[in-house]
C-alpha cells in the first residue's frame, strides 16, 4: 500500500489539512482520499491524522511519517531523473586527476567554469604525483588525467593529447655550500646532500622519484610547495619544474646549477578513458583545448 501515489496523497492531505481540499487538488472524490488514508493507517497500525468536523491534523506519528515521506518522494524523483539522464549519456560524477606538476590556480578556474555549465554533475578533483596519476585512471578512480608524465601503458580505451614537455631545473638554496661552485657539479659532490623528492601517490604501479643518486639520502615531501620551502631552507638539493622555480630564481632565494648528468625534459599529456564518455567529459576536453593551449595554461 505504500506506493508513491499513496505517499503523495498523504503528503497532500497534510499540506491542505482536509480530505475534501486534498480531493480537489488530486481530482478525486473525498471518500476515495479518506479511504486511501485509512488503508495506509491500517497497514502501518497507527493513526496518522486526527479527524475533526471539517479538517484533519497530523498526530505525532503522522508528523514523523510525513517528514520521512517527503524525503522519500524527493529521492524517488531524483532517482527517476538521474536514470533518464544516464540513459541519454549523462553521468552523475566526473573525476579528474591532476598531477601535482600543473599550475594550481588553473584548477580553481576550471572548477568554477564547470559548475557554471553543469548543475547536476558532481566534479571530483584528485591531486596525484607521478605514477599515481596513471594508477588513478587505470583503476577507474578518475575519468580524465591532466599533466601525466612518462606514459605507462594501462590498457583499455584510453586516449591521449600531447601537452608538450616539462622543463626541469636543478636548484640549491642561495645559502647552500654548492651555490658557490661555478661549474657543473659531479655525482660525488651531490651525493652527500639529501635529494628533495615528491612522494609518488601510486600504490600498485611502481613508484618514481624526482631525482635520486645511488646511496643518496632522501627528503620526501607531499607536494611542490613543501619541496620549495625545503629547498629555500637549504635542507636538500634536486630538481624542480622550471615553471615553479622561476619566481624564486628571479628573487634570488634559489640558485640554478648545472650538473654533469642533467635530467631530461619529461613528456607530458592529457589522458582520458573513452569508455566513460559523457556530455560533461566532452565539455572538459573541449574546454582544455589543443596541445599548445594545454601547455600554455598549465605549465607557463
Amino acid at each position: 500500500m505504500l506506493s508513491e501515489q499513496s505517499l503523495q496523497l498523504i503528503d497532500m492531505v497534510s499540506r491542505v489539512g482536509s480530505f475534501t481540499a486534498a480531493a480537489n487538488k488530486l481530482h478525486k472524490v473525498p471518500s476515495a482520499v479518506s479511504y486511501a488514508v485509512k488503508q495506509v493507517e491500517d497497514e502501518l497500525g497507527v493513526t496518522l491524522f486526527e479527524r475533526h468536523h471539517r479538517s484533519v491534523s497530523l498526530t505525532l506519528a503522522g508528523e514523523h511519517f510525513v517528514k520521512q515521506t517527503r524525503v522519500l518522494l524527493t529521492n524517488m524523483a531524483a532517482m527517476k531523473d538521474d536514470t533518464k539522464r544516464i540513459a541519454n549519456g549523462w553521468q552523475p560524477t566526473l573525476s579528474i586527476a591532476f598531477d601535482n606538476i600543473v599550475r594550481a590556480d588553473k584548477i580553481s578556474v576550471l572548477i568554477a567554469d564547470f559548475y557554471r555549465n553543469f548543475t547536476n554533475v558532481e566534479l571530483i578533483i584528485r591531486i596525484e604525483v607521478f605514477n599515481g596519476v596513471w594508477e588513478s585512471i587505470a583503476n577507474g578512480r578518475s575519468d580524465i588525467a591532466i599533466g601525466a608524465t612518462t606514459a605507462i601503458p594501462v590498457g583499455g580505451e584510453y586516449h591521449f593529447r600531447d601537452m608538450g614537455e616539462i622543463e626541469w631545473t636543478f636548484v640549491v638554496s642561495k645559502h647552500h655550500p654548492l651555490s658557490k661552485l661555478d661549474r657543473p657539479l659531479t655525482d660525488d659532490e651531490l651525493r652527500q646532500y639529501p635529494s628533495i623528492c615528491l612522494e609518488d601517490t601510486s600504490r600498485e604501479i611502481p613508484k618514481r622519484m624526482t631525482w635520486l643518486l645511488d646511496n643518496q639520502r632522501r627528503l620526501v615531501v607531499p607536494d611542490w610547495i613543501r619541496a620549495i620551502n625545503c629547498f629555500r631552507e637549504g635542507l636538500g638539493i634536486g630538481y624542480i619544474p622550471l615553471h615553479f622555480a622561476e619566481p624564486f630564481i628571479k628573487a634570488g632565494s634559489l640558485i640554478q646549477k648545472e650538473i654533469e648528468r642533467p635530467k631530461a625534459p619529461s613528456p607530458c599529456c592529457l589522458a582520458w578513458n573513452g569508455a566513460n564518455d559523457s556530455p560533461a567529459m566532452s565539455w572538459v576536453l573541449d574546454y582544455l583545448g589543443d596541445s599548445e593551449k594545454l601547455h600554455n595554461d598549465w605549465f607557463i
